[in-house]
């Protein structure tokens, strides 16, 4: 439902390079999608020419469309994309004989589980979030979420139960289905990814551009201005050192913090008022097109997937083009998967959430150990070529298709 299709700038591009690569080995694909882009939050003219002449077939199914992420009205238009779906799939009889579907939306899931089951082809379940579980960040009352959440406990229930495979973007997630099943299934864990290439051509494109002062040192963040993401304390952790002369530097060459936010979402403004009131050293550069966020992780010394405690995230995103920047990583992520990822792979250190302290330190640390930092740069690549590379990463779910057919 989220997917970047032809010249748009704006979307995930998991779906898209699954497509090509199963048409690569020799499937017919349908790449059924929303006419209206999530991203850009306007509806698609589907007729233009850059939706055509693909190596798959687009189907377009219509909904209203929402202006927020979170609201009555995505839900609303989710609902009745779902239904325009059941009315797409029962108009078109026998064209399919596998279904791959991504879960969350959970009634979108739902209509495609339903819909194979009475036809009796396989269904594989794309696990990139867990609805409810991630919608309890924002409201979590006794009784009345559970109430209020019902519908969407109930959707994943049934598309956990009906599935036939699973593909999780973490192991996490591609295990979810057990608690509502009894029978095993076939799994694979899959990683968002990105398509390296693309990565390293992008930011060889905007180099040029960004100007990085050699007594400043850059950590990156890149994505959504939202709930789950702790920025907060990111430009606290950012103003303990901006104000306290003795914390960062090298005795010969002190170094000088920036904060770099690139992205946007519903807490920029209040973000905004923080790093202000805090004289924190922080630039909000707002959302970037691919190839300049590619060319900004480049250019910083250390990147920061920073989560809140209670965000049920995984491995989100933007791991794959944090890693394949080549520079450590800060992660304050409480996913125990992905903590022990960083630790046994070493490309970069865990700092407990929502503690500005132990990131303030971490940076510093960071800052004053060059060396350090390009050791754990150079094992980032390294996992960014081998697990993340989507053109070869993306194997393992044309091998679980293939042998459900």
């Amino acid at each position: 439902m989220g997917v970047k299709l032809g010249d748009e700038v704006r979307g995930y591009t998991r779906f898209r390079a699954l497509s090509e690569l199963l048409v690569k080995q020799g499937f017919e694909v349908d790449l059924i999608t929303s006419a209206f882009q999530h991203w850009d939050k306007a509806h698609r003219d589907t007729t233009r020419a850059c939706y055509q002449n693909l190596p798959y077939h687009i189907v377009f199914i219509d909904e209203p469309g929402y202006q927020k992420n979170l609201d009555l009205a995505r839900i609303r238009s989710h609902r009745q994309a779902a239904k325009n779906l059941r009315g797409y799939f029962e108009s078109h009889p026998g064209r399919y004989q596998l279904i791959y579907a991504e879960i969350p939306p959970n009634d979108v899931a739902r209509i495609c589980a339903e819909y194979a089951q009475a036809h009796n082809i396989p269904f594989v379940a794309d696990v990139n979030d867990l609805w409810p579980e991630a919608m309890r960040m924002v409201i979590d009352i006794p009784v009345i979420s559970d109430i209020a959440f019902y519908p969407f406990a109930r959707d994943a229930r049934i598309v956990y139960q009906l599935l036939s495979g699973a593909v999780g973007t973490s192991e996490e997630y591609a295990k979810r289905p057990a608690k509502d099943r009894e029978t095993p299934y076939p799994q694979a864990v899959v990683y968002v990814g990105n398509n390296l290439a693309t990565f390293d051509a992008g930011a060889a494109a905007c180099a040029a551009e960004i100007i990085k002062p050699d007594n400043e040192f850059w950590v990156t963040y890149a994505g959504t201005l939202g709930a789950s993401y702790d920025l907060a304390t990111l430009i606290r952790a950012a103003a303990l050192i901006e104000h306290d002369d003795t914390m960062l530097g090298r005795s010969t060459t002190p170094l000088a913090l920036r904060i770099k936010i690139l992205g946007d979402g519903p807490e920029r403004e209040s973000l905004e008022a923080l790093a202000q009131e805090l004289d924190a050293p922080v630039d909000f550069l707002g959302y970037q097109d691919y190839d300049h966020m590619a060319a900004y992780l480049c250019a910083s010394d250390a990147t920061i997937n920073s989560l809140v405690k209670s965000a049920v995230q995984s491995i989100v995103t933007k791991i794959g083009d944090y890693l394949a920047s080549s520079k450590p990583m800060i992660n304050t992520g409480s996913s125990p998967e992905f903590r022990a990822k960083v630790a046994t792979d070493g490309f970069g250190f865990n700092v407990d959430a929502e503690d500005e302290q132990a990131l303030a330190h971490i940076i510093v640390e960071l800052a004053n150990n060059p060396s350090m930092c390009k050791i754990m740069g150079t094992k980032g690549r390294v996992i960014a070529e081998t697990e993340f590379d989507q053109a070869h990463s993306y194997q393992k779910i044309v091998d679980l298709i293939r042998n459900l057919l």
